[in-house]
């Protein structure tokens, strides 16, 4: 592989460092009295986020040794094995309701969230199909496509929108990377958009979101509570901040300050100063990102990687968009930042498998695996 992929390898990394140690830092400020008084202990979230960020850079070391070939081979099998964990969250036996929604599976005290790492699955199966689906026979192309987009039927009934959408997206950018016939993908395009659009207004509470988004003020006690504390956040912020862990609105006002609204915490805390630095750090990780695929030789390699640094970067955007009042609430969490395990095991996971692409075999898993 070539010196400028290891260069901006390295420098993308060291983007991703920095952006999860802001991260560490904006748990613990956002969500230590919260711990404290429900939890029993300050420690106790800070305490699991580092232990998944832990857990995550062993994936990411391991992950970065085995051959990329070996994930495209068995795509569909991690395809399905993804759609299990998401079947499993809407049983009574593994299944966690929170909210209304079925999102999470706990077995054995371990929490997880499938949708994060289906995110990935769906990434591979999509470059597998895409790159394929000329040699498909016609029983052969029914299978793979149920393949395909069963976890986004999953997704509608547990339901988590936010994750259809990142998924739908993930689909449509790989595709537009992909030899796919260009006058398909635009009708699948525009069926989607229509496919999207109907969900919306098929569910009460999404229009009530999007009609939130146009006027927070409409309901402010309600549906408009949370946008609205997410201003006064920003508003208190100001240009410096009121200082590390000086924030007033974490204090039981801003509902899920240390996960989607963590950027609220760190902007009142940190200023916009703060939420500067922030989206610098996710600019260079983009451009890094983009500079490092394009030199990766093999093409496969190039749209994994482009997509996804397209993907955390698209949901980094989304979700600074929600806090920020410009678009409508969604469960998004901020890549690398906000608390959520499965979110940086699944992120730190899909890097792993980009620096595979380097030429380093420290376990022989390469050889092995070829």
């Amino acid at each position: 592989m070539s010196e400028k992929f290891n260069k901006n390898a390295k420098l993308m990394l060291i983007t991703i460092a920095a952006l999860m140690m802001i991260g560490l830092m904006m748990v613990y400020s956002s969500s230590y009295i919260y711990a404290r008084d429900t939890m029993g202990s300050s420690w106790y979230l800070i305490g699991k986020q580092a232990s998944f960020l832990g857990l995550g850079m062993f994936s990411l070391l391991i992950l970065s040794q085995v051959p990329f070939n070996f994930w495209y081979k068995y795509a569909y099998h991690f395809q399905w094995a993804g759609s299990l964990l998401l079947i499993l969250s809407l049983t009574s036996f593994a299944g966690v309701n929170i909210k209304g929604s079925h999102r999470w599976i706990s077995i054995a005290g371990f929490t997880l969230q499938p949708g994060e790492l289906v995110k990935y699955t769906m990434l591979l199966s999509s470059i597998r199909f895409f790159e394929e689906y000329q040699t498909y026979n016609r029983d052969r192309l029914i299978i793979n496509l149920a393949t395909l987009f069963f976890p986004l039927l999953v997704l509608i009934i547990q339901p988590d929108f936010g994750t259809f959408v990142i998924c739908c997206t993930v689909l449509f950018f790989s595709a537009f990377l992909s030899p796919f016939p260009r006058k398909i993908l635009a009708g699948v395009f525009v069926t989607g958009l229509a496919m999207i659009f109907a969900l919306l207004l098929a569910a009460p509470y999404r229009v009530k979101r999007l009609l939130t988004f146009l006027d927070p003020w409409a309901d402010p006690k309600d549906s408009g509570f949370q946008i609205i504390q997410s201003y006064l956040a920003f508003a208190n912020g100001g240009v410096t901040g009121t200082g590390l862990g000086a924030s007033l609105q974490k204090l039981f006002y801003l509902p899920e300050a240390y996960n989607d609204f963590i950027l609220s915490v760190l902007g009142e805390e940190l200023g916009f100063i703060g939420i500067a630095l922030v989206a610098i750090l996710f600019i260079m990780f983009i451009l890094f990102g983009f500079r490092m695929a394009m030199n990766i030789n093999e093409y496969r390699g190039r749209v994994f990687a482009s997509t996804v640094v397209f993907l955390i970067g698209f949901q980094a955007l989304l979700n600074m968009g929600v806090v920020l009042g410009l678009l409508p609430t969604k469960g998004l969490n901020l890549p690398f930042i906000s608390y959520g395990g499965s979110s940086l095991l699944a992120n730190l996971s899909a890097i792993g498998i980009i620096l595979s692409f380097n030429e380093s075999d420290y376990f022989g898993l390469k050889k092995r695996l070829a």
